[in-house]
């Protein structure tokens, strides 16, 4: 078996090793090779290969420059637009997705230093949108595909489209409100005064088209007609009545003195309510974990409380003293029958008994003085 055959143990380790990124001071980009040490690079650089490809660089080195560039600046655009579309992203990221792909264009081999450097002229060229934070540059693509320019343009056509339906369903609707109007006023009733030439004449209405006029009937005629006219006059003044009587402002309902009584307990809870409520003598349980489990969820008594939001408690079973925040406690409630004292509210200070817990709606009610309260 040959030394360069394909399925020697030789070429297959090599293939084997070769496979990844390597080092970029080992690579040639002229004869795009990748060498994996020192000596590997050197016996490239001596090779007739090599020197071949370094006399045609040399003959234009501008063409191959630009070459390289262009294939540059193609392959990291189109990363960027496949990869992120139009999303504003940080240059380092782009860049180091791009030069993961091992047949790679080096930075070093086109005509941009560094990659700060490239992203300044692609906002210069106006492919990219730049600008530079604390933590880098930042880049963000323009599409200018005509096919996603045309997609863009079709949907702003059909929003504006969209507007100007909805306007003019509007102004048809406001068209239509302003007739019917029109038509309202147009049909309002005329009011006339009934008259009579004697009283002795009885009044009787010819309803013809939903028109009602009064005339002087014959005797004969008001036989016949004058119990359904007398009903109709009775029930028109009767309507009459109840639509004075509806026109004009109703009475304010006079209120009882339980109900005045009422809104001044009221009035006086909600005013009386206070940010903080700490009290004396009274016991709450510790409610932070800061302090350890020694005294988390344990009790203790108020002993003295300073700037109404801070308080100097005991320890009910251990007897030590701690000053705590009153967000760090909570009110501890006794079973129902036993005395409770009120911490916030209109009765703020006050003794009490407390008679029944209702766990549902988170409500408890106190006998103060012979007083119910909720």
């Amino acid at each position: 078996m040959g030394k360069s055959d394909f399925l020697s143990p030789k070429a297959i380790a090599n293939r084997i090793k070769s496979k990844g990124l390597q080092k970029l001071r080992w690579y040639c980009q002229m004869c795009q090779k990748q060498c994996r040490d020192e000596n590997g690079f050197k016996c490239h650089c001596m090779s007739e290969s090599h020197q071949r490809q370094l006399l045609l660089a040399s003959e234009n080195p501008q063409q191959f420059m630009d070459y390289f560039s262009e294939e540059f600046r193609n392959d990291f655009l189109e990363l960027l637009r496949r990869r992120f579309g139009t999303k504003r992203v940080h240059n380092n990221i782009v860049y180091n997705e791009y030069i993961s792909h091992r047949e790679h264009i080096h930075m070093n081999a086109t005509q941009w230093e560094t990659l700060t450097d490239f992203t300044k002229w692609l906002g210069r060229e106006g492919l990219c949108k730049v600008d530079e934070t604390p933590k880098g540059w930042y880049i963000q693509y323009i599409d200018r595909d005509p096919e996603t320019i045309r997609r863009q343009q079709e949907q702003e056509r059909k929003k504006k489209q969209d507007l100007d339906d909805e306007e003019k369903t509007a102004k048809f609707i406001e068209q239509q409100v302003r007739r019917g109007l029109e038509g309202k006023e147009l049909e309002k009733p005329v009011y006339t005064e009934l008259n009579r030439e004697s009283e002795e004449e009885k009044v009787a209405f010819n309803l013809n088209k939903g028109a009602s006029t009064s005339i002087a009937a014959s005797s004969k005629t008001s036989s016949v007609l004058g119990t359904n006219a007398l009903k109709m006059v009775e029930g028109a003044v009767k309507r009459k009545e109840s639509a004075h009587s509806s026109g004009q402002p109703k009475e304010k309902k006079k209120k009882s003195a339980l109900d005045e009584i009422m809104e001044l307990e009221e009035e006086k809870k909600r005013t009386s309510r206070r940010d903080y409520w700490l009290q004396p003598e009274i016991v709450v349980k510790i409610v932070t974990k800061k302090l350890g489990e020694k005294y988390h969820k344990k009790k203790a008594v108020v002993k003295e409380v300073i700037d109404k939001y801070t308080a100097v408690v005991k320890m009910i079973d251990s007897g030590d003293k701690l000053k705590l925040d009153q967000t760090h406690l909570e009110t501890v409630i006794p079973a129902p029958g036993k005395k409770v004292m009120v911490l916030n509210g209109g009765y703020r200070g006050n003794e009490g008994i407390l008679e029944s817990i209702n766990e549902k709606r988170f409500s408890a009610t106190i006998i103060i003085d012979s007083v119910s309260i909720k």
